[in-house]
């Protein structure tokens, strides 16, 4: 998926962005913005900016009119899928900029509010704080510098857009689905579906699929069940297959694909996160 205007003014330095990660359901671009005037268009995705540094003085022009507020580090700045919009940036400002598909938004709509999902309105904020948003804006800034694939950007979309439909919007929420936890046979269901495609693209709809629920009721139940987000099972079961094929004398770039790591590079990252040492390493000592 590919961002547009705001994201690539000239003068902007990316630190860091999602192209060339595959990922479907969101664009991310850690940015150092200089000051700058411009006029954008959504499209059709919704645009989100969390504020990692300031406080700044940010301008916005919609519909005819100006707004002002002074934005402090971990503020944001939402526009919904479809708006015409300017902004007035007057210092230098560190940015992540997030695009959410409206069809993403759409399906966290049908899934948490009453009504027609199509009718609901995002609405505009300027400098509003909401600590979820942050949080998951802080785990989008970790997945790129990790270069993490589509499997767990996926998820972090999903979360994104529950929480703007039913903190940001005009829709009424229906009531929560009790948290009751997965049984042992969805676990063992779910673990045995893991087993079998690791070393494919997974995303948590398929997964969730797989036991017959809805992407954001499973992760809830998931987590309530496993104390950890069902990505989180996803990296260890990788890690774990790694572990098993570094036994063998498999080139460590081909153990990287048969465990479902994007390349090798990806492979040592997240195995030496979880295991404090680096897949060569890890496979000298078992020599020992």
């Amino acid at each position: 998926m590919n961002a547009d205007g705001i994201a690539f003014q000239p003068d902007h330095q990316i630190v860091a962005s999602s192209e060339g990660l595959d990922w479907s359901s969101l664009y991310a671009s850690r940015q150092i913005e200089q000051p700058y005037h411009g006029k954008f268009s959504t499209h059709n995705s919704h645009f989100l900016a969390l504020h990692l540094s300031g406080p700044v003085t940010l301008e916005r022009e919609l519909d005819g009119g100006i707004a002002r507020a002074k934005v402090r580090p971990g503020g944001m700045f939402l526009m919904p899928a479809g708006y015409d919009f300017g902004v007035r940036l007057d210092a230098r400002l560190e940015t992540l900029r997030l695009y959410v598909p409206d069809s993403v938004l759409r399906t966290a709509a049908a899934e948490l509010c009453k009504g027609d999902p199509d009718a609901i309105e995002i609405l505009p904020r300027l400098g509003d704080h909401d600590p979820l948003i942050e949080r998951l804006g802080q785990t989008c800034c970790r997945m790129l510098a990790e270069g993490l694939g589509d499997y767990f950007a996926d998820g972090v979309a999903r979360w994104i857009a529950a929480q703007l439909v039913t903190a940001h919007s005009s829709g009424i929420r229906r009531p929560d689905p009790k948290v009751n936890g997965l049984t042992s046979s969805q676990l063992k269901k779910i673990a045995g579906f893991i087993e079998e495609r690791l070393e494919e693209p997974l995303n948590i709809e398929d997964i969730a699929a797989s036991v017959g629920l809805n992407p954001i009721h499973f992760a809830r139940q998931f987590k309530r069940s496993t104390g950890k987000p069902p990505y989180q099972f996803v990296i260890e079961k990788r890690v774990e297959r790694a572990r098993e094929l570094l036994a063998a004398d498999m080139p460590i770039a081909q153990v990287a694909a048969a465990a479902g790591f994007s390349h090798q590079e990806h492979l040592t990252r997240v195995f030496g996160r979880q295991t404090g040492m680096t897949p060569g390493a890890y496979r000298r000592s078992l020599l020992h």
